[in-house]
């Protein structure tokens, strides 16, 4: 009875939620990646577990130190997603590109002329090295998805944002 129970329910969540997820012990694409979901019910189906599984890599995240090589390198197109009144008033790191994110759908599939025209440094390639960043990371994670959906390859964040690069730079 329980287990008639647990077919069901799983027969009823994978519709609910838009075929986005597998049962546990089914293939998932290859390029995906799966995120475990515990599922306890009233049921008795303690042990089902789901998958959820998206085409965007695991985000990858620089360090401080990090971007600052990147940037003296000149190896990756650093990206502020944050509205441009707070570049004016708080600062922004230097050698970055301000696109709000907002903009940041539209920006990535402009072309390379009107791209450096709006926002004044060259468009990033879909296999160039691209560092979003915000003021603290939860816009700079936004932009780094809609990248990836956008076919971008060598994407990363920097989640301490404009905070962590100030205090990193105050203490030098």
């Amino acid at each position: 009875m329980a287990l008639r129970g647990c077919l069901r329910f799983a027969g009823v969540v994978p519709r609910l939620l838009g075929n986005s997820t597998v049962l546990s012990g089914t293939s998932v694409p290859e390029g995906h990646r799966c995120v475990p979901n515990h599922v306890n019910t009233h049921l008795g189906c303690r042990n089902l577990l789901f998958c959820r599984f998206s085409s965007a890599p695991p985000s990858t995240e620089v360090s401080y130190e990090q971007l600052k090589q990147l940037l003296a390198s000149r190896k990756a197109v650093v990206i502020d997603v944050r509205e441009p009144w707070e570049l004016r008033e708080y600062g922004f790191i230097p050698g970055s590109i301000n696109v709000p994110l907002g903009q940041v759908n539209n920006a990535l599939q402009l072309a390379p002329e009107e791209f450096k025209e709006k926002y004044g440094g060259d468009m990033p390639q879909q296999t160039d090295n691209i560092v979003f960043t915000c003021l603290a990371g939860v816009r700079s994670k936004e932009a780094f998805t809609t990248a990836t959906l956008l076919g971008y390859k060598v994407v990363h964040l920097y989640a301490g944002g404009w905070r962590d690069w100030m205090k990193k730079e105050q203490h030098k």
